[in-house]
């Protein structure tokens, strides 16, 4: 195999024309570069040089590896430069995937703090809620992933990283109207009669889960993903809803109040990628600024 530090000694030598003039441009021994050409030769499988008088001058073979040399040592100096500069943060991507309350909330302020501190950072965000953006960190298609479950202790992320970010209480919503809008708590099984409006399939499966429970199943009359659209929905009279506090923080509810419910429900909120990636100095820092976003 050829070393890169033979082919700089042959590149030295082809240059200077001598081993020892080769030997002080690169600041070793004579005997040094005559041991690394020999080695060079050795690999090659053929005579690189022949001494000609006080010179020592490229064979054929030399001659071809000389001129492919100052292209490979280029590239090798590229590759290790590139790689020192993502190793310092000082360039590098982090592809994101976030289910939409975290990519309202959670991640603005990551990013930014992420970008003041390392500007050469590139960033990348698409939205998915889980279990899809888990499918797709597992499938390569994305560096980190804004996830959450409900309860704790499943084994659903053995195979990952996971990076506990909050606690993310659910709360009642109904219309400004309503005959429990200034309760300062309900139980859920006060609002078995009510028509529900739904959020993401996971999200509706806990809903349906917790009114059980409670004796009853849910009349759900609405189901969107869209947060925005379940607080409108609600607004106009339509029904109630339940709702993660961190999806309220970027939706102004108008014409719907806010209510604690009982049994109290939260969901699990966490950065996931995967072992080799959590490695890699960019994703530890965007795990990093995600974890004190959720601090705030």
């Amino acid at each position: 195999m050829i070393e890169a530090r033979h082919l700089r000694v042959l590149r030295a030598v082809a240059a200077t024309g001598s081993f020892s003039a080769a030997a002080r441009e690169l600041g070793c021994t004579q005997p040094a570069v005559s041991q690394q050409m020999k080695a060079l030769e050795a690999s090659a499988g053929t005579p690189l040089l022949v001494r000609a008088g006080r010179e020592m001058r490229l064979t054929q073979a030399g001659e071809a590896l000389v001129r492919h040399a100052a292209g490979i040592l280029a590239g090798l100096t590229a590759a290790e430069e590139e790689v020192a500069a993502i190793a310092g943060l000082r360039a590098g991507r982090v592809r994101l995937v976030s289910f939409s309350s975290g990519s309202s909330t959670l991640v603005p302020t990551a990013l930014a703090a992420l970008r003041a501190a390392h500007p050469g950072t590139r960033v990348s965000l698409v939205e998915a809620e889980p279990p899809r953006s888990e499918e797709m960190l597992r499938e390569g298609d994305c560096d980190v992933a804004l996830a959450f479950r409900y309860g704790t202790g499943g084994t659903e992320w053995a195979d990952l990283v996971v990076r506990p970010l909050l606690s993310d209480r659910l709360v009642g919503l109904v219309p400004e109207g309503h005959r429990l809008a200034d309760a300062g708590s309900v139980s859920i099984a006060d609002l078995a009669d009510e028509p529900w409006i739904a959020g993401c399939p996971r999200c509706r499966r806990q809903l349906v889960a917790v009114c059980e429970e409670s004796g009853f199943t849910p009349r759900i009359d609405f189901a969107t993903d869209d947060y925005p659209a379940v607080v409108g929905l609600v607004g106009a009279g339509l029904g109630v809803a339940v709702l993660p506090e961190l999806a309220l923080e970027s939706v102004l509810p108008k014409g719907a109040r806010t209510v604690a419910v009982e049994p109290s429900v939260h969901r699990e909120i966490v950065a996931l990628t995967l072992p080799d990636l959590a490695q890699v100095p960019t994703v530890a820092a965007t795990l990093d600024r995600l974890a004190l976003a959720a601090a705030r």
